[in-house]
C-alpha cells in the first residue's frame, strides 16, 4: 500500500496568532476511509484547507499522491485539485444550472469532450440515485438530493481522493445515513475518502479509521475507532 496523503510535522499559525495545527503528522493509504473528528476550532478545517492548498502550513511538509505541495507552482494548483473531489456542508451548487449542468460543469472545467460528458454524467447521476432529477434545479431539490448532486460533481472526474467536510451537517439523520451509504459505495470502488465530521453516531456505527484532533494536536488515531476512543 502507498500513501496518497502524507503530512509530516505540520504546524499552522495564523496571522492573528491562532493555532491551526501543531506538529501534526498523518499518513493515509490508498483506498482508506478516514474520519477526522474534533470539536469546532480543533483544526479539522485547517487540515482540509491545507490539503486543498487554500492555505500554506507555517512549517512542515505535505504530499498528495507523491506531489510535495510546497514545491507546486501556483499554475499547477488546479491540476492538484483534479485529484481531490470535494464535498461541503453547504453543497455549493450553481443555482442557475440544472442537476445535469452542475455535474457537467465539473467536466467542462477540465476540458472534457462533449461526448465524454454526455456519456459520464448520466452514469454518475444513476450511481447517486438522481437520474430522474437531471433537469431539476437546486431549489427544487431536498437537502439530501442537493448533497447527492454535490457528490456526483465531486466524483465525476474520477479523483483518487474525496474530501468531505461535514457533508451530513445540514441533513436529518435518515438522509445523513443515505449519504454515508453512498460514500461507502464510492470508497468500495477504490476512492480514498477523508471526512471531517461532528456526527458521533455515524462515526461510532461505521467503525472506520478515526483521527481525533484537539487544539491542533493529533490526540488519537484508531484503525476501527469510535468518536470518543482514547479521548
Amino acid at each position: 500500500m502507498s500513501s496518497v496523503i502524507k503530512i509530516e510535522n505540520v504546524t499552522k499559525i495564523y496571522e492573528n496568532g491562532a493555532l491551526g495545527l501543531k506538529d501534526f503528522s498523518l499518513d493515509i493509504e490508498k483506498g482508506e476511509f478516514v474520519f477526522i473528528v474534533g470539536q469546532s476550532g480543533s483544526g479539522k478545517s485547517t487540515f482540509m484547507r491545507i490539503l486543498l492548498k487554500e492555505i500554506e502550513p507555517t512549517t512542515g511538509d505535505v504530499f498528495i499522491d507523491n506531489t510535495e505541495l510546497s514545491l507546486l507552482k501556483r499554475k499547477k494548483v488546479p491540476y492538484l485539485r483534479r485529484k481531490l473531489g470535494c464535498v461541503f456542508q453547504d453543497f455549493r451548487l450553481l443555482p442557475s444550472k440544472t442537476v445535469y449542468e452542475n455535474v457537467a460543469f465539473a467536466m467542462q472545467v477540465v476540458e472534457s469532450s462533449n461526448r465524454n460528458i454526455r456519456r459520464s454524467v448520466p452514469q454518475v447521476l444513476s450511481l447517486v440515485g438522481l437520474h430522474k432529477k437531471a433537469k431539476s434545479y437546486p431549489d427544487q431539490l431536498s437537502g439530501g438530493e442537493k448533497q447527492r448532486v454535490a457528490i456526483a460533481r465531486a466524483i465525476i472526474n474520477k479523483p483518487p481522493i474525496l474530501l468531505a467536510d461535514e457533508p451530513t451537517g445540514n441533513l436529518d439523520p435518515d438522509t445523513a445515513w443515505e449519504i454515508m451509504e453512498l460514500l461507502k459505495e464510492i470508497n468500495s470502488r477504490g476512492t480514498t475518502v477523508v471526512m471531517a465530521t461532528h456526527a458521533k453516531d455515524i462515526v461510532n456505527k461505521m467503525r472506520k479509521r478515526v483521527v481525533h484532533i484537539e487544539n491542533g494536536v493529533l490526540i488519537s488515531d484508531v484503525a476501527e475507532g469510535g468518536y470518543d476512543d482514547e479521548v
